[in-house]
């Protein structure tokens, strides 16, 4: 927990203004500034629940089939109207939109690339439950013509220059990198400030907490099944220690607990869809909050690669996901590769052991 009061503003002058990045550029302080006053609003229109009419479906699909609250509508357009008219922009790209938004003529356009999720957990939203908004930064590519196409955003997480997410709980806090570390920041309401609050947040390496929605299990492949079923055998198991599970059907609220206290979330590849590897969108979901992760000490895997090394082929490409806990995802991988080369062992429940109702006899 951080003391004194130093506020997001201070924090990005300091850290980019006063100690300028080649990364990351000239303004890229402003539009985390834009971003963070859209979360603001955001945060408002989200208090004030049921009063506000925004409940309910908006009767509209988003370009991955997902129907839309109405909620998921305005909070889009909350991010779109704080972020495009400053200069600092060239185009952006949401889950709410299904193709790239160039900013528009009557602005200037900058030099950077918004992809954004404004509100990650929506199914949430109806039963007052925790939800959140994912981000990400791009720098715009060095000669690409205007306005920016698909082409600007289809590059791997790793050159990401920002990413952080909002979640609106019984407090609305900002989780942040730029490159130097994850860092968290509680809205003051009293004075609409973001104040850091958590500074150079690590994650353990070591964890007795996964995240999985168990109902899917007949889809998982053997190498996820085989982690999850060690981690329910607990104690008697051959980890020898029990493990808690939990879902909250937000990736926000997942990884918010993670980067506090440790743990392993996992949306793995399944069969549910033929040709659907994965369910997170890579954009603006997988590689922020990878980013996020590996600056907190964290691994971040599809199971098979690093998700911040994979190349998206379409602006909402879906990617597998495991992340969190450094040792336990390192496990996890071991296991997919263990997998693929036929090395996997024989699972056997230590229920169903050899047992027997005379204990040996005890030697002379």
């Amino acid at each position: 927990m951080q003391d004194g009061r130093t506020t997001l503003s201070k924090f990005l002058i300091d850290t980019l203004d006063r100690r300028p990045s080649p990364h990351a550029g000239a303004g890229l302080s402003a539009l985390l500034i834009d971003v963070a006053a859209a979360i603001k609003q955001i945060s408002s229109a989200l208090t004030r629940g049921a009063l506000g009419g925004h409940y309910g479906s908006a009767q509209t699909f988003n370009t991955n089939g997902d129907e839309q609250k109405k909620l998921d509508v305005v909070t889009n357009e909350i991010f779109v109207q704080h972020c495009e008219w400053d200069g600092l922009l060239a185009a952006m790209v949401s889950e709410e939109m299904d193709d790239v938004h160039p900013v528009p003529d009557k602005y200037a356009r900058g030099d950077y690339l918004l992809a954004f999720d404004p509100l990650d957990g929506s199914s949430n939203i109806d039963v007052n439950g925790v939800v959140g908004s994912i981000f990400s930064v791009l720098r715009r590519p060095d000669g690409m013509a205007e306005p920016c196409g698909e082409a600007a955003f289809l590059r791997p997480g790793h050159v990401q220059v920002a990413a952080g997410y909002a979640i609106y709980g019984p407090s609305t806090m900002l989780v942040l990198s730029v490159g130097n570390g994850t860092h968290a920041f509680t809205l003051e309401r009293d004075v609409g400030n973001f104040v850091l609050t958590h500074t150079d947040i690590r994650i353990p390496d070591d964890t007795c907490e996964f995240a999985i929605n168990a109902s899917n299990e007949r889809f998982w492949e053997p190498p996820v099944r085989r982690y999850v079923q060690e981690c329910k055998d607990g104690r008697i198991g051959c980890r020898e220690r029990d493990f808690n599970m939990r879902w909250i059907a937000s990736m926000v609220a997942e990884v918010h607990r993670i980067l506090m206290r440790g743990g392993v979330f996992m949306y793995p590849r399944d069969f549910r869809t033929s040709g659907l590897e994965g369910r997170l969108r890579l954009l603006y979901e997988a590689n922020p909050m990878s980013f996020l992760v590996e600056q907190a000490g964290g691994l971040s895997i599809t199971g098979r690669e690093r998700v911040l090394d994979v190349v998206p082929r379409a602006l909402h490409c879906r990617v597998p996901v495991i992340l969190g806990s450094r040792n336990e995802v390192e496990r996890i991988g071991r296991y997919h590769r263990e997998h693929e080369r036929g090395e996997d062992k024989p699972y056997t429940s230590p229920l169903f052991n050899e047992r027997s109702l005379f204990l040996p006899e005890a030697s002379a």
